[in-house]
């Protein structure tokens, strides 16, 4: 239960529009109920039951309420007979005047407050569920890289998605459950406890045998429905997958085995639906049933009060079977309560599993003011490895990059270059050791400072499905048009841009997919020359380019390189001569550095085999 007291925990922002929804819902059930019980004068009439109030409207003794304290049977003994007094005034015509008026007024009361109690609990329910997705996106976007190495993506889409879309249909009935339904219930128990209190017993006890089925059978929807979470988890990873990965499915000729792959896991959340559907079915035919079993016991035992005993009259008895009757559609509907706090606790513990998940990459409790880079940055005694492995990617990593230096890393594939320079913003943080910029830890900066002062542009270009304009003045609003071509130009990218249909307000797909690798890579330098970072990273920015491409993207690197310090971990031999001092990497460990004419002088070093293989063409 602590997970759904959780989600009501999100409640509270909306206690007006909860308190204003209660009222209304308390007036909807004394309308209701005043609407059955006008059927009472409205059988005397008709029927001109001599026993009634038509020609005697004196004081009558009310039997049914002999177990109430004396001052409420008092009270209700005293409204009773008013209201009887003033229905039976006058001539028949009179009365029934009377008596329709009052149903109409009441049914159309009864109509206006639920319209409004609706209204006003949709804001607040509805509420609950944007501040719901809203906190689990924010979280998401505030854990490490680390946390989405392990995480599928599917995964994640499906706790956002779905689990809250899980959570908002539990949300919406259980609502109903706590709010409306309680309380017409204990507006027409009271009216049935009024006219008769051994018919209100007799009807009410079989109801814990209700109860104790209804819980067994929810502990199990419960669990199914975590299953099903869980199964549409795997199918929206899939979904992902084939979609994103759609060249390499049909170059290797893979749609059978992709379509048999979903095909099983759509199986396995059908027979789960399946499952759950026929668990949770089985408490609403139960409680009808025993709805009918207590309809034929109030029948059997009411009719021998009316027509035996002369402790009831007969327009009472029907009254009285009316108000229980009512009572029946919000009873079956608090039935289903305790299945749909189950379904929502299973979809709030997924969703609370990742707001829960603490990032252990956070900003310090007491930040140090950073304004400038100045002079230097530096890796001291760094050591890394994986959360979730012992084996060192990197090792006793020692070196200095000055203020405007370009500093290249080399290695072989696996080495632990991207490792390396994903330390610099904080993509993770070192094992052991230190990272300096101008003598300060930068796990003593916010995250947001230290971030504000790179740039970075990587082999896989992230782009974003908007404008071209857009994605280059990426999260800047009304950003000067002329700023915007003055990057684009630097970057070799405005020429193209002029040449698509739009323009700069050309919509470039998802991911950028209508653009070539070479301009999508352009258009990722011109979006970092916008924020003109003192401090640049290149992760092999045009290793998956065409030679055109490559050259235009390369001067686009070489402009933006100038006066910024840079960390480039090198691809063409043009970067490694030009670079301040090459970093060699060999299984994590510096193993040379030095220019590049000094390092090919080493016939031993890493470096000379490297330059052989790769650059020397």
């Amino acid at each position: 239960m602590k997970v759904f007291l959780r989600i009501l925990g999100y409640l509270k922002p909306y206690w007006k529009h909860l308190i204003i929804s209660t009222i209304c819902t308390v007036m909807f059930a004394v309308m209701s109920g005043a609407s059955v019980y006008l059927t009472i004068p409205l059988l005397d009439t008709l029927f001109q039951d001599k026993g009634g109030f038509t020609t005697n409207p004196s004081p009558t003794v009310k039997t049914g309420s002999s177990f109430l304290p004396d001052v409420v049977t008092g009270i209700a003994d005293y409204v009773s007979d008013s209201f009887h007094h003033f229905i039976f005034s006058g001539d028949t015509v009179d009365i029934l005047i009377k008596i329709c008026l009052l149903i109409l007024i009441s049914f159309f009361l009864k109509n206006f407050f639920d319209y409004f109690q609706g209204y006003y609990l949709s804001i607040a329910q509805q509420g609950v569920i944007k501040d719901l997705r809203d906190a689990a996106y924010k979280h998401l976007n505030k854990l490490p890289m680390g946390f989405f190495k392990k995480e599928k993506t599917g995964n994640l889409i499906s706790r956002i998605i779905n689990d809250i879309t899980i959570v908002q249909g539990s949300i919406t009935a259980i609502f109903h459950s706590f709010s409306k339904d309680p309380i017409t219930i204990i507006v027409f128990f009271l009216i049935a406890v009024n006219i008769s209190w051994h018919l209100t017993i007799v009807s009410f006890l079989i109801l814990p045998i209700s109860i104790s089925m209804i819980y067994v059978i929810g502990k199990k929807l419960r669990k199914q429905s975590r299953r099903i979470q869980e199964t549409m988890a795997e199918i929206v990873t899939t979904l992902h997958e084939t979609i994103s990965g759609v060249k390499v499915v049909k170059a290797f000729g893979m749609e059978k085995f992709e379509e048999e792959k979903f095909t099983g896991q759509n199986l396995k959340y059908f027979k789960s639906t399946i499952k759950r559907i026929r668990i949770a079915n089985l408490s609403s035919p139960f409680t009808e049933f025993i709805s009918v079993s207590i309809g034929v016991v109030i029948i059997f035992y009411g009719s021998s009060l009316v027509l035996v005993n002369n402790e009831l009259r007969a327009s009472e008895f029907m009254g009285f079977l009316f108000a229980i009757f009512q009572m029946m559609p919000p009873m079956k509907s608090m039935s289903t309560l305790n299945n749909k706090i189950q379904e929502s606790i299973a979809s709030g513990e997924r969703i609370f599993d990742l707001l829960d998940t603490e990032p252990n990459i956070k900003n310090p409790a007491n930040p140090i003011a950073f304004e400038e880079f100045n002079s230097t940055f530096e890796f001291k005694d760094v050591y890394f490895h994986y959360d979730d492995s012992e084996e060192l990617i990197l090792e006793d990593i020692n070196f200095t990059a000055n203020k405007g230096e370009i500093i290249a890393l080399v290695g072989s594939s696996g080495a632990g270059k991207t490792t390396l320079v994903d330390l610099i913003p904080r993509f993770f943080d070192p094992t052991s050791g230190e990272i300096l910029i101008d003598g300060i830890n930068i796990r003593n900066i916010t995250l947001e400072n230290l971030r504000k002062h790179l740039g970075i542009v990587t082999q896989e270009t992230v782009l974003f499905n908007e404008t071209v304009r857009n994605n280059i003045a990426y999260g800047l609003k009304d950003h000067p048009q002329l700023e915007i071509e003055k990057v684009a130009r630097i970057a070799n990218a405005h020429n193209f841009i002029k040449d698509l249909t739009n323009g700069y307000d050309t919509i470039i797909g998802e991911r950028g997919t209508k653009l070539s690798g070479g301009q999508r890579q352009r258009l990722s330098i011109a979006r970092a020359l916008l924020k003109n970072p003192p401090i640049m990273i290149f992760d092999e920015a045009t290793s998956a380019l065409d030679n055109e491409s490559e050259v235009l993207v390369q001067e686009a690197i070489e402009r933006l390189m100038k006066e910024r310090t840079t960390f480039v971990i090198a691809h063409r031999l043009s970067t490694i001569r030009n670079s301040d001092r090459i970093i060699v990497l060999d299984k994590g460990k510096i193993v040379q550095s030095g220019k590049h004419d000094e390092l090919l002088e080493d016939e031993t070093g890493i470096y000379k085999k490297l330059y052989e293989l790769q650059f020397r063409d």
